[in-house]
């Protein structure tokens, strides 16, 4: 399983996704947002950061990267793109999936362990969990508030595309909602960090699930 890992200038988590990759077996590229080129992979993951310094809007200047035609490309082809905490907030700004990402509700950073329900197991990202499973995964994000459409909210959940829901709601986000599936369920946005709960020695191996879900699938 080949998986590629793009890093963007304000990157900060490039490597600790492709270290918790690896451990889970996969073959990881680095790749770098200027590239207009990728080789086959198998993934694609958008890494936590501040890409650009988060200047405009999060994740905005990312979203525009010369790389970024070709990771919509290969997802509207079936590739599973993984966008996690700024990856998530560069894809909902590239329009791969609905909503936005705003400042959390109390206006500070947050950076602390949080309980998370599994809202779906019909992904390869969730595959490896149960349905209604409490995981514990960190967050470390100013602007991690998810908001839509009350329709749109409601249109995700009848399409069961809601990936994960917060138990406490940390930042505000509409509906709990921690993680969101794209319409062909092979895009998966996701604030808090699986890469961060891979191994025991760093606190949690709840994310390794996920990762190694992923290197299962797609092997």
């Amino acid at each position: 399983m080949r998986a590629g890992v793009i890093t963007f200038p304000g990157s900060n988590c490039d490597r600790d996704i492709a270290v918790g990759l690896a451990a889970a077996g996969a073959r990881v590229e680095r790749l770098w947002h200027a590239e207009t080129e990728m080789p086959r992979l198998d993934l694609i993951v958008l890494p936590g950061g501040f890409t650009y310094g988060d200047y405009l809007r999060c994740g905005a200047i990312a979203a525009r990267a010369p790389v970024m035609a070709e990771v919509i490309r290969r997802a509207a082809a079936g590739v599973p793109v993984l966008g996690i905490c700024n990856g998530f907030q560069i894809l909902a700004e590239a329009g791969l999936l609905p909503g936005a990402l705003i400042s959390n509700a109390g206006l500070k950073f947050i950076c602390r362990p949080v309980e998370l329900e599994v809202a779906t197991t019909g992904s390869i990202f969730t595959a490896g969990y149960a349905r209604g499973q409490i995981v514990s995964l960190p967050i470390a994000h100013h602007d991690g508030c998810y908001v839509l459409a009350p329709d749109e909210l409601e249109r995700l959940a009848d399409e069961d595309r809601i990936a994960f829901r917060y138990l406490a709601n940390p930042n505000g986000s509409v509906g709990r909602v921690a993680g969101v599936l794209g319409p062909g369920r092979n895009v998966l946005g996701l604030m808090p960090h699986p890469e961060r709960a891979a191994d025991p020695m760093t606190g949690g191996t709840d994310g390794g699930v996920l990762l190694r879900s992923l290197v299962e699938a797609l092997s």
